[in-house]
């Protein structure tokens, strides 16, 4: 029996260092952990595909939560059968189950289940708030940075895109945008 682990967080921007020390912390080598910075709504990822290839019957896959290894119920439980029909159990550290027995394999999909329900409905109560903010007129989006005024100003002037650019520290395209940007407002 070897043990494997298997990390994903849905941006580049998340770190994996916590799921990582648990792992690490369970028994597994670093050298047997695989990771993704992918979203969970597929199972089309490298470090999971690589995983896939590297197991064999027997092994035992450790998740710190049901939610890491996928997002999706048909995904989940697509990929809990191909690891059982080659001998390969899952465990998930956080919620204390494991796909070993015929009661885990239930379990998992009653939870997977849930968390895809879950998941719907964080979005429809995201989407709620996001539409009756819109209506008591929330702007969303970062702040414009670019004073327009004066970029149009050294239009105005004359000067072209290149110096407009060094001068306020922007690049050409930028420049372009926006200037094409306030074309199509008088069109």
């Amino acid at each position: 029996m070897r043990l494997f682990g298997y990390a994903r967080v849905s941006t580049g921007q998340q770190s994996l260092e916590l799921q990582l020390k648990k792992l690490q912390e369970a028994g597994v080598h670093p050298s047997r952990i695989f990771t993704d910075k992918a979203t969970g709504s597929t199972t089309d990822r490298p470090g999971l595909q690589l995983l896939q290839v590297k197991v064999e019957q027997g092994d035992i896959i450790l998740v710190t939560k049901l939610d890491r290894l996928g997002r999706d119920t048909a995904d989940m439980i697509g990929l809990i059968k191909q690891f059982d029909a080659i001998g390969v159990y899952v465990r998930f550290l956080d919620d204390h189950i494991s796909t070993e027995g015929e009661m885990g394999k239930m379990v998992v999909t009653i939870l997977s289940a849930v968390a895809t329900a879950e998941r719907k409905r964080i979005l429809e109560r995201t989407n709620e708030g996001r539409q009756e903010a819109k209506a008591q007129g929330v702007k969303f989006g970062r702040k414009r940075s670019i004073n327009r005024k004066q970029l149009l100003q050294l239009k105005a002037d004359n000067l072209g895109a290149t110096e407009i650019a060094k001068q306020m520290h922007i690049g050409r395209a930028t420049v372009y945008k926006i200037l094409k940007e306030q074309e199509n407002r008088y069109e």
